[in-house]
């Protein structure tokens, strides 16, 4: 990668880890993190995995049977508050893969001298979909990028 690239993280074991710095424009007037923008953060991990293990958004869309991502279901759980200046990182898993449904794990952490601080969690299903919306199965190639590192059965 070249020195002038963002990084898309690393691979560690099983788990996506993307280092986040929170701005002052992902603040509120306190200083706090936007909740909203926890949203953004578990986006970016998910992506960045994907690029990781060779997935590409842009080649998912340019195939002869296009393929797209949705998010069908989100349940976040906020734990502390991230403040500006605060150097985070975004853990993902992929877990499993059912028919057109991918079940992801998310969290973010705070490096703390008691260890990691958990910041917030997500449990999140996504839905493979063509480009008029309706449900089909991942193709095939991206089901095999992920599949060794899935945890099993959702």
């Amino acid at each position: 990668m070249s020195e002038d690239q963002p990084s898309a993280g690393r691979i560690v074991g099983r788990e996506h880890q993307l280092p986040v710095r929170i701005y002052y424009e992902d603040t509120d007037f306190t200083g706090v993190v936007y909740h909203a923008n926890y949203l953004r953060y578990f986006e970016r991990g998910r992506s960045d995995f994907f690029r990781l293990v060779g997935v590409s958004h842009s080649a998912l869309l340019a195939r002869p049977d296009p393929a797209a991502f949705t998010i069908t279901r989100i349940a976040v759980d906020f734990k502390r508050a991230a403040r500006v200046d605060d150097a985070l990182l975004v853990r993902t898993t992929y877990d499993a893969v059912k028919g057109p449904r991918l079940f992801v794990s998310q969290r973010i952490t705070r490096a703390g001298q008691q260890g990691d601080e958990l910041i917030a969690t997500a449990a999140v299903e996504a839905a493979c979909i063509d480009l008029k919306g309706r449900p089909r199965k991942p193709p095939p190639g991206m089901v095999a990028a992920l599949e060794p590192l899935f945890t099993g059965s959702p």
